[in-house]
């Protein structure tokens, strides 16, 4: 076997995970492939002299992990609009941009970073770790520590091999720790765990309610506390009937809407398509849905940018 072959044998099952990996770290799809490429660009240039002093694993998760470190020096955190302020109580008002050059959080398509049950991956792509609202809170840590909570929390190395992949000392891991589920103890990432049919009748409530404009049902749908967020503008509202309110400005006509299932953070998601003078549909957006038992709980919507890159569905729509 080649050296080549030998690196592709050994490192490209860690590809999905290390994937997730960066993009908990970045909150960014597109740097997060970057990253991926990044690591497997200097894996390759230093395979011949590991000399497995630690797993392949242990030795990719470092080198993805501080590539992340080194790309968060020079960004700001990626929010979503709940993150910047207060809940808007006026739906009839315009939507207002965010001050500044935002980055915002970008959705990850779950084909992209989920395995199947049997790979051994899977414990670490799993969807309880890829929702939206971790990704959101873990925004809120330093780059630092982000890392160590990522590391130990979510892919349990032990305090002394984050150390050394940190190089750092096992007593500063744990105070970093610390301090990460200190700045996340008020923060609620709590993911009711429903059956796959509940979800998928969930995400068809939503789904028909839009393409025949009924709000009926979309009231039938939504919880009471239920929130509704467009990434790329800081307003947001909270509580059903403000949504509503909202909602009715924007679902139109029947067939105003069309709308195509997918999954993205592990949720039930809508590729939302608008109707077009000519009678075509095009792109519009991505709608996640955070979904419990007793109805959606949030909606946060994401333009086409977000959606077309990655998500495996048409432009548009005849």
């Amino acid at each position: 076997m080649s050296t080549i072959e030998e690196f592709a044998t050994l490192a490209e099952p860690y590809r999905r995970e290390l994937l997730a990996h960066c993009y908990r770290m970045v909150g960014s799809v597109d740097e997060a492939e970057d990253l991926v490429q990044e690591t497997y660009l200097r894996a390759w240039r230093g395979f011949e002299k590991f000399e497995g002093r630690s797993s392949i694993r242990t030795w990719l998760y470092t080198i993805a992990t501080n590539a992340c470190l080194n790309e968060r020096n020079q960004r700001s955190r990626r929010p979503l609009p709940s993150g910047l302020g207060p809940a808007s109580d006026d739906p009839a008002a315009s939507l207002e941009a965010a001050s500044g050059n935002v980055l915002w959080l970008q959705p990850i398509p779950d084909i992209m970073v989920t395995s199947g049950p049997g790979d051994p991956a899977s414990i670490v792509t799993s969807r309880e770790q890829l929702r939206l609202a971790l990704i959101a809170s873990l925004q809120k840590l330093t780059p630092r520590q982000r890392a160590v909570y990522l590391l130990r929390e979510v892919l349990e190395f032990p305090a002394a091999n984050v150390a050394v992949m940190l190089e750092t000392s096992v007593a500063a891991v744990k105070s970093t720790l610390q301090r990460a589920r200190a700045a996340l103890a008020n923060v609620d990432t709590a993911q009711e765990d429903l059956a796959e049919r509940d979800i998928q009748d969930l995400l068809e409530q939503y789904m028909n309610a839009f393409e025949k404009a009924d709000l009926e049902a979309l009231e039938r749908a939504l919880r009471q506390d239920a929130a509704l967020e467009m990434v790329g503008s800081s307003t947001w509202f909270s509580g059903m009937d403000t949504c509503l309110r909202y909602l009715a400005c924007v679902v139109g006509s029947p067939g105003t809407w069309r709308m195509l299932p997918v999954r993205a953070n592990g949720q039930p998601a809508a590729a939302a398509y608008l109707r077009r003078d000519d009678g075509t549909y095009e792109a519009f957006g991505l709608a996640v849905l955070t979904v419990t038992s007793g109805g959606i709980s949030r909606i946060t919507v994401f333009g086409k940018e977000n959606l077309l890159p990655w998500f495996d569905v048409p432009s548009a729509l005849s």
